[in-house]
């Protein structure tokens, strides 16, 4: 019994073993994000206010000239742009601030955004919505916006022909855990097999510029500050990719 009993015990020790360290490392993990995250933010704060000052005092300067008053009007709405970002840094590692709201204004505000970036990715791509009737759900708009911001950016990125289309499509969830689903469909070069499960794994990336930590973050937005699920629902190379 005894000699039965000791691979038994060896085999509990290396299990729970495992598990500590799958623990300590994904702690580490986290705490990284979290810093970097902050200091990100720290960081953009000081020369953000400065620039707001700049434009303010441009637009002072400007205000009977009607040719840099659009350009003034630009710069601001970039640099407030920034402060966004700024703002989305500053909640990671955050108890997120969850309310009830209707998630399709939320992707409209997205979508709208993207078709504007259009011209300047030199992408010829159409916006679709297929909006089903839902029920309000808890989110952080400016969180859930970043994510939905990456997902429609990497379909257009994805798309390489003149005949670009990306749906965006919501319904109720046929799963128990989850009300609703949020679909991102495009008709971009698709995802591979053997690469289906590193899209998430931070580093990954198939851009020449970026770090690779959009999806990472995104899926971490979604299950960790939201209980919900980000999956690659399906992909096929040369034909598209459904992100969920």
């Amino acid at each position: 019994v005894q000699t039965c009993a000791l691979p038994i015990l060896v085999g509990l020790f290396i299990f729970i073993s495992f598990i500590g360290f799958s623990t300590i490392k994904k702690s580490e993990q986290r705490f990284i994000w979290v810093g970097m995250s902050k200091e990100t933010a720290h960081q953009l704060g000081t020369p953000i206010s400065s620039l707001l000052g700049w434009v303010q005092i441009l637009r002072e300067r400007s205000y009977k000239r009607p040719e840099s008053i659009k350009v003034i009007d630009e710069m601001d709405l970039d640099v407030n742009r920034l402060g966004k970002v700024a703002e989305r840094f500053s909640q990671i590692g955050s108890t997120a601030d969850l309310k009830d709201q209707d998630i399709h204004l939320i992707l409209e505000k997205v979508k709208n955004y993207i078709q504007r970036r259009l011209p300047q990715m030199k992408k010829t791509v159409a916006l679709e919505e297929n909006f089903s009737d839902v029920p309000l759900i808890p989110l952080n708009s400016d969180l859930i916006e970043w994510v939905f911001e990456n997902l429609m950016k990497n379909s257009v990125d994805a798309i390489n022909h003149d005949n670009g289309l990306i749906k965006i499509e919501t319904g109720h969830s046929d799963h128990k855990k989850y009300k609703i689903y949020v679909d991102i469909i495009d008709n971009g070069r698709g995802i591979s097999s053997k690469k289906k499960s590193d899209v998430f794994r931070p580093g990954y990336s198939t851009k020449k510029r970026g770090w690779g930590l959009g999806l990472n973050l995104a899926k971490r937005i979604v299950e960790e500050y939201h209980h919900g699920k980000l999956i690659v629902k399906e992909s096929q190379t040369g034909v598209g990719t459904t992100m969920r």
